[in-house]
C-alpha cells in the first residue's frame, strides 16, 4: 500500500448487524488498514439483545440478567483489540425465527422499522465519519438472518443518500463515499480448502458436516469475489477480537480448531465483492484487486 498524505487521511466505515460479526467478517482487513494509517469505525445496528449464549462458561443467571451491558462490554473490548472506533445505530436485535411456521418478528425490532428510520441514523454517521469507503453485507445478509439483510439495505439507501443535500437534511453536511464492498468470508472454495488440509496433515476437519449440507442452488459469494486483501498478519489480532465476544464464541469451538500457521498459509485473505464505485477501478472476478482504496487513493492523494 502507498503512503498516506498526513493531512488526509483515508476512512474506512465496516457496517453490521450485531456486536460479534465485525469480528467474524473482515476483522483482520480492519486490522490491516489500521495499522497502514486508515480511520476505520466499525457501526453495529442492533445491540444483539436476542443472541444465543453459545459458550458454555458464560452461560449463567449474572450474564442473562444482563445481556444488553455484557454484550455492550464484549463490543467496547473488540474494537479496542482491533483499534477501531465504534457507533451503535440504535436498534433492537430481531432474533432469528425458527421453527414451521416460523414465528413473526418482534415489535420495534430493527427489521420491521421503517426503511427510512435507520438509512436517517446511518447517513448521519457517514456526514460525520465521511468514509471514503463502506463494508457491509450483500442482498442476501450473508446469511438470510433478518438483521443482516436489513443492513444491506439500510447501507445501500445509506450510502445513496449521504451526498444528497435533499435527503435528511438534519443529518449533517453531505458526505459521498466512494466504493461499497460486500463482504464474503465463507465461500465454498475456502471452507473446501480448510477441510482438505486439516485432512492432510491427519487431523479431524470440524467443516465436514457444513461441507456435505453446502447447499449449491445457491450462489458460491466466492463467485462474486472481486477483491482480496492480503491480511494474514492479523488472524490473530482477528481471533483475539473474536474470544472477546465471550457469550458468543467458544474459545474450544471451531472457529479456533485450524492451526494458525495452517490458516494463515491455505487461505492469506479476507475477500470482498465490489458492489459499487464512483471512481475508476479494475477489481473484477477474473482478476481480483488487492486493495479496498484502489481508485479512491488517487484521488484523494490529488
Amino acid at each position: 500500500m502507498s503512503a498516506l498524505p498526513s493531512d488526509q487521511p483515508l476512512r474506512l466505515m465496516s457496517v453490521h448487524a450485531h456486536p460479534d460479526d465485525e469480528s467474524s467478517k473482515g476483522a483482520a482487513s480492519c486490522a490491516r488498514y489500521v495499522a497502514d494509517g486508515v480511520e476505520v469505525m466499525v457501526v453495529t445496528c442492533t445491540g444483539g439483545e436476542a443472541g444465543s449464549i453459545l459458550n458454555p462458561a458464560m452461560d449463567t443467571p449474572e450474564v442473562h440478567a444482563d445481556m444488553v451491558g455484557t454484550r455492550r462490554a464484549e463490543m467496547d473490548k473488540a474494537a479496542a483489540i482491533l483499534g477501531v472506533q465504534h457507533r451503535w445505530l440504535g436498534f433492537v436485535d430481531s432474533g432469528l425465527p425458527e421453527g414451521d411456521p416460523k414465528p413473526p418478528l418482534p415489535q420495534g425490532c430493527f427489521a420491521l422499522e421503517p426503511l427510512e428510520v435507520p438509512t436517517e441514523a446511518l447517513v448521519g454517521l457517514m456526514r460525520e465519519f465521511r468514509p471514503h469507503v463502506v463494508v457491509t453485507y450483500d442482498e442476501n445478509g450473508g446469511y438470510p438472518h433478518p438483521d443482516h439483510i436489513r443492513t444491506h439495505e439500510v447501507s445501500m439507501a445509506a450510502f445513496d443518500a449521504a451526498g444528497d443535500p435533499d435527503r435528511f437534511p438534519l443529518a449533517g453536511e453531505p458526505w459521498q463515499p466512494l466504493k461499497v464492498y460486500y463482504s464474503h468470508g465463507f465461500s465454498k472454495a475456502r471452507i473446501q480448502a480448510f477441510h482438505q488440509a486439516l485432512l492432510d496433515a491427519g487431523m479431524e476437519s470440524p467443516w465436514a458436516e457444513w461441507l456435505e449440507k453446502w447447499d449449491d442452488s445457491r450462489q458460491d459469494p466466492g463467485t462474486r469475489i472481486t477483491t482480496r486483501i492480503t491480511c494474514a498478519e492479523y488472524f490473530p489480532v482477528r481471533d483475539d477480537a473474536l474470544r472477546a465476544h465471550a457469550t458468543q464464541i467458544d474459545p474450544n469451538g471451531r472457529w479456533f480448531q485450524m492451526p494458525m500457521e495452517m490458516q494463515q498459509r491455505v487461505w492469506p485473505t479476507e475477500d470482498y465483492e465490489l458492489a459499487r464505485s464512483l471512481v475508476d477501478t479494475d477489481e473484477t472476478n477474473e482478476n481480483p484487486g488487492d486493495d479496498l482504496f484502489a481508485g479512491v487513493r488517487e484521488r484523494v492523494e490529488a
